[in-house]
């Protein structure tokens, strides 16, 4: 591993990408048990640090659709265009 032990990663794909690299050095199984222990120990503290910033990004998510986004009515969308549209194409109803 190069990363110190206690460094915190720069960005969340920098976090990933240690903590891939971990999991596939773990995997291997030729680490000696110190390394192994020490190895699991950086990937719990990147994992938390994944799930952290996971978490955060779903709560900015969740405030931008709140004060942006609105659910799609298929009828009230075009329901005040048809009238007009019906009328100047003649369809409106007859008298």
């Amino acid at each position: 591993m190069a990363k110190s032990p206690d460094s915190t990663p720069q960005t969340f794909e920098a976090a990933l990408a240690e903590l891939e690299t971990i999991v596939a050095t773990m995997e291997d199984g030729r680490l000696p048990l110190a390394e192994a222990l020490a190895a699991y120990k950086r990937g719990a503290e990147l994992l938390q640090y994944c799930q952290t910033a996971l978490k955060n990004a779903q709560q900015q998510v969740q405030v931008l659709e709140r004060g942006v986004l609105t659910a799609f009515a298929p009828g009230e969308a075009d329901a005040g265009t048809k009238a007009s549209d019906r009328s100047s194409t003649g369809e409106a109803d007859a008298p």
